[in-house]
């Protein structure tokens, strides 16, 4: 670029061998996981050079452009030689980011030669603008030690404006950006920021496990908190009592919502964040994991005009997003589809979606009596929290509405005694209920490094016994064949993985419907559990931990996902660590 264009000869011009590797460090580049020849059959049509492998930026060619600039317009300068700078694009066709770059060029007297480069390639690149936790670690200490950070605990409003001011500071600000963004990155759905000792710990859930990311020296973390605090809203003062809160970035061109939860521990204030993505993909039924009977259950009963489809299950069992799956069915022109939820977690074309607001009394039984007069067909709950919503969840299934909602219970026949107990006349509950159905995660083998393991025969007998009484059709419906014998897969651990085995999750899933014999059930023996369960049993009911067991022998998840979400800690054979966070 030069003169305030982008000079058609540089564009053209073609990637000069070994000029690229001769300033790469010594440590073997990255290499992109890409489509190598997707981005050269690009590179050839628009006439520009391609980037082949991802290089080690210095800190000083990084910064000819900003960070923000960079992830705006997905453009970054990647090796400087004199007065021509080497700059990655992912859209060439991107006015906005010529005209950015001919603006940095005029502006630091620079030509700027540009390579195409992919999304994947960009992300990895980017990274490097971060350096790293470590080095905005320092950074924040190094001011803690010039003294121009002071975070005591006080009460003193004018202290407390002081500290205000104090945790906006670059280094603190950074921190948690690199916090975030490597969370974001992670696809993790939850942060947690908790004082241990002397030292405030960071650790992330991914795919349902907590993993520790980074220590921060105590006063740096408790800068954290309170920097959180700010941006949510909330009173840094007050470090007795629980708060809530939420705040809201901008990623990657969408908004992720943050719901912030602090609680006061011996040691100070522990802080969770959860990652809210209203726009993230919304995840199809059968992506989900949910195939066989379940799945036929579910499917034919959200058809129906009436009634209450109920999904059970532990806080981030995903349980709201299949009922968003069977809302993303449920969506035509014809049906008026209402949600009430706390929070919005995806953003659905044609769906009236409205967020409760307790504060201003806008709880979910308010808001249920309020949607009933906006002429629904199908409502969505996010959950069933007292008897009050209860009861009017019955009452809006019983004047002709189809409703779903979800409820706390370890599985699904624990519902029916779960809303008896919470004031439900067993009859009307027995009239209304439609399925109930219950699920957990599972964490998915990676595929880039399955492969088949070894196992005692013990474990081979005790899947055998599992699922020995389920009908052969069943089996079949999963593609299940076990007279060929059981194999088991794991994986080793790789790069796509973080070394884990384990990459992304899919559900175990029991459905119960709620047929005339188990209505008779519900209204004459005021919904005896045992007696469902052996009615259920008799029908040849596909338990979750049998779901289970089938998606262990396709060679999607392991025995040990499966034994940790059902039963905690015991396993055939010895135990496993309990770790459901």
């Amino acid at each position: 670029m030069k003169d305030a264009t982008i000079e058609k000869e540089k564009e053209n011009s073609v990637l000069k061998k070994n000029t690229l590797a001769a300033n790469l460090s010594s440590r073997p580049p990255k290499t992109a996981s890409i489509d190598l020849d997707v981005l050269v059959k690009k590179a050839e049509k628009l006439g520009i050079p391609y980037l082949q492998e991802i290089p080690k930026i210095s800190e000083e060619v990084l910064n000819i452009i900003s960070e923000d600039i960079s992830r705006q317009h997905k453009i970054i300068a990647f090796e400087q030689n004199g007065k021509v700078a080497k700059v990655g694009i992912v859209d060439p066709g991107n006015t906005d980011a010529l005209n950015v770059l001919r603006f940095i060029s005029e502006k630091k007297k620079l030509e700027f030669d540009l390579y195409l480069i992919s999304e994947q390639m960009y992300e990895d690149m980017a990274e490097q603008y971060l350096g790293g936790a470590e080095k905005a670690i320092e950074e924040a200490m190094e001011m803690f030690k010039g003294g121009d950070i002071e975070l005591e605990d006080t009460s003193a409003t004018e202290e407390n404006v002081n500290e205000k001011e104090n945790v906006q500071s670059a280094p603190v600000t950074k921190l948690l950006s690199v916090i975030i963004r490597h969370a974001v990155d992670g696809k993790a759905s939850d942060i947690h920021i908790e004082p241990i000792n002397k030292e405030y710990r960071v650790r992330f859930r991914v795919d349902g496990i907590l993993h520790s990311s980074l220590s921060v020296p105590k006063g740096v973390g408790r800068a954290i908190v309170s920097r959180i605090k700010i941006l949510s809203n909330l009173k840094i003062d007050e470090k007795r009592k629980p708060q809530d809160g939420r705040f809201k970035v901008v990623e990657d061109g969408h908004s992720i919502d943050f719901r912030v939860s602090t609680l006061p521990v011996i040691d100070g204030e522990k802080i969770v964040l959860r990652l809210l993505d209203s726009q993230q993909k919304m995840i199809a039924i059968d992506e989900m994991g949910l195939v066989g009977k379940g799945s036929e259950i579910l499917l034919r009963n959200i058809n129906e005009p009436y009634g209450i489809i109920l999904m059970t299950g532990p806080t981030g069992s995903g349980k709201s997003t299949t009922l968003y799956a069977c809302l993303d069915i449920l969506n035509k022109e014809e049906r008026n589809i209402i949600t009430l939820e706390d929070p919005v977690e995806y953003s659905i074309g044609g769906i009236n979606q409205s967020q409760i607001n307790s504060d201003i009394g806008y709880t979910f039984a308010s808001g249920l009596r309020s949607i009933l007069r906006q002429d629904p067909n199908v409502i969505m709950v996010g959950e069933i929290r007292d008897s009050e919503t209860a009861e009017l969840t019955i009452h809006a299934a019983l004047t002709g509405h189809l409703v779903l909602s979800t409820l706390h219970t370890n599985s699904s026949i624990g519902a029916i005694p779960r809303l008896i107990d919470m004031g439900i006349e067993s009859f009307l509950l027995a009239s209304s209920l439609r399925v109930v159905a219950a699920q957990r995660l599972v964490r998915r083998i990676c595929t880039e490094c399955r492969h088949e393991a070894e196992a005692p025969q013990q474990i081979k007998n005790y899947m055998e016994e599992m699922i020995q009484n389920l009908p052969k059709e069943e089996m079949e419906k999963y593609g299940v064949d076990i007279s060929k014998g059981i194999r088991l897969f794991e994986g080793k651990g790789c790069e796509a993985c973080g070394n884990t085995g384990y990459k992304g999750r899919i559900a175990i899933f029991e459905a119960l419907e709620i047929d005339k014999e188990v209505k008779e059930l519900i209204s004459e023996h005021n919904g005896s559990e045992a007696q469902i369960q052996e009615y259920a049993n008799k029908q040849n009911m596909i338990s979750m931990k049998q779901d289970g067991i089938l998606k262990v022998i396709l060679g999607l998840t392991t025995l040990e996902e499966v034994e940790r979400v059902t039963e905690g800690s015991q396993t055939v054979g010895g135990e496993i660590e309990d770790d459901r966070g």
